[in-house]
């Protein structure tokens, strides 16, 4: 059986407190016991589940949202204090509260309640259970507490370990940096050889090229040269020797122009002209007879 003590104002009676106990089997919705006492006298009253299924449907609402409403009213006090309002009456023990939605407020419930004959034994049951609710309440806070220290415990440990972590992963991270440096600088210094390996085996094997291409430059000059010798000698060899035979012609043109026979210069020219052509030809095959035993005596 649980039970809910709380304290409330009446609309009638504002100034004086009042103590509302629920008392309750399963579940709010399946019926409570609800009790209320100023200190001096007690009332009380049984709310079963079909008076809170018949306010559920006076009230148009669901059962679940009324029963967490009477929650809320009843037993866990939410909302600010104004939100509810409690009405009893002493002479007709009509209890009633109202829910206050700004300037307009509507009835949740209202009960019967019967007054107590002796309302002593009532209050005390009321004070042992606040008592048991206190003893219970603060051995739950020492559990709680207890296993707040161990939590922290556990933190300070955890976090003790976390720095310890924190501590050994820079350590690792410096050891990795400088290693990577070290790593680093050596890459860097076999790049720089290698780059001047690359460029002294450029610069040298441009010599080679330019070396290779000096000789061949020469060797084609000097390969040229003898066949311009071999064409001008041959040229030389075809072209005829007019040493001999132009002295000859020259004397025969003179003996016929001295002639005191020509008479006309006309004829005479057409006259030397085919003399020339026969006398050019003689000697010419005359000058190359002994050219061409020259070379077969050579050739052999």
């Amino acid at each position: 059986m649980e039970r809910k003590v709380s304290r409330i104002h009446l609309a009638s009676e504002p100034d004086i407190i009042h103590f509302l106990q629920v008392t309750w089997e399963k579940t709010l919705g399946s019926g409570f016991v609800i009790t209320l006492t100023d200190g001096h006298s007690a009332w009380t009253g049984t709310v079963c589940e079909s008076a809170i299924s018949q306010e559920a449907d006076d009230m148009a609402m669901e059962k679940e949202k009324y029963v967490d409403e009477l929650s809320k009213a009843l037993v866990s006090g939410a909302g600010p204090a104004d939100s509810y309002k409690f009405n009893f009456s002493k002479e007709s023990c009509h209890f009633s509260f109202e829910k206050i939605l700004k300037d307009v407020s509507f009835r949740l419930g209202s009960f019967n309640l019967e007054k107590v004959a002796s309302p002593a034994e009532v209050i005390r049951d009321l004070i042992c259970d606040c008592l048991d609710t206190i003893t219970e309440n603060q051995a739950k806070n020492e559990h709680l507490q207890k296993e707040n220290e161990r939590l922290l415990r556990d933190w300070n440990d955890v976090q003790g370990r976390f720095e310890n972590c924190v501590s050994a992963k820079e350590a690792v991270e410096n050891d990795l940096y400088k290693r990577f440096i070290l790593v680093l600088n050596e890459k860097k210094a076999k790049i720089r050889s290698l780059q001047k390996l690359l460029s002294e085996f450029q610069e040298l094997e441009k010599n080679i090229e330019h070396k290779r291409e000096t000789p061949t430059c020469s060797e084609m000059t000097a390969a040229r040269d003898p066949i311009y010798n071999a064409s001008t000698d041959e040229e030389g060899e075809n072209l005829p020797d007019l040493s001999g035979s132009a002295p000859a012609a020259l004397r025969r043109d003179d003996s016929i122009i001295s002639s005191p026979d020509v008479t006309d210069i006309a004829p005479s020219r057409k006259r030397r002209q085919q003399m020339q052509k026969h006398l050019g030809t003689e000697p010419k095959m005359a000058a190359q007879e002994p050219q061409l035993q020259e070379q077969e005596k050579t050739r052999w």
